[in-house]
């Protein structure tokens, strides 16, 4: 499995290129800004990509989605629970940020269950609430992609419109933590951590 990930923009939302070393079919996973930056990765790893997956709509997580979808003509996925964020600069963040971002809606939404083929390698859709509604995490061969729901000693924000601390933990325990504790997360923001490190460790999780 190829699995490349790049800090990006402002915010430095990490941004992930997931691939499979048979086909060289690769997706893309949160292209938050730096579109060019991005373009380069892709490039430097000679991979065709076929999706574009949102694990939510915030500004700083779709920044450079437009720029990425001419680039490559992939399709855009969301959970549709996020899909108005797409659209909708309010939703996204960007009206309070600046500048104002909405762009072309998702090619496909996504739900809780649904699996991903990018080439041969298989990307298990889980639905994460609580930092949005339609947040979701990937859990593939090198680990989980847990968006802004779980970072290493830390959870995701709560207090933007959507969120909800309650669920956040709630999606983060029922969903993540039942992995094994050597497995991996690349998260939204910082450094990747594991399952076991954050159950005992991560003061949101106590």
């Amino acid at each position: 499995m190829i699995l490349a990930g790049l800090s990006v923009g402002p915010i430095e939302s990490n941004c992930y290129i997931v691939g499979c070393e048979e086909t060289k079919e690769a997706a893309i996973v949160d292209p938050g800004a730096e579109g060019r930056r991005i373009m380069k990765k892709v490039d430097s790893l000679g991979v065709r990509v076929r999706y574009m997956i949102l694990t939510h709509g915030h500004i700083d997580h779709i920044g450079a989605l437009s720029e990425v979808r001419e680039a490559t003509g992939a399709k855009v996925l969301i959970h549709e629970d996020d899909a108005a964020m797409l659209t909708d600069s309010g939703k996204n963040l960007s009206t309070f940020v600046g500048p104002e971002v909405s762009m072309q809606a998702a090619d496909q939404f996504l739900k809780d269950g649904d699996v991903i083929m990018v080439g041969n390698e298989k990307l298990e859709v889980l639905h994460t609430p609580g930092h949005t509604r339609g947040g979701i995490s990937l859990k593939c061969d090198a680990g989980i992609l847990s968006g802004d729901t779980l970072f290493y000693a830390s959870v995701g924000r709560s207090d933007f419109p959507g969120g909800s601390h309650k669920q956040l933990i709630a999606s983060i325990r029922n969903k993540l933590l039942k992995y094994p504790p050597d497995t991996r997360v690349y998260p939204g923001h910082g450094p990747a951590t594991t399952i076991g490190w954050e159950i005992v460790h991560n003061p949101f999780l106590r």
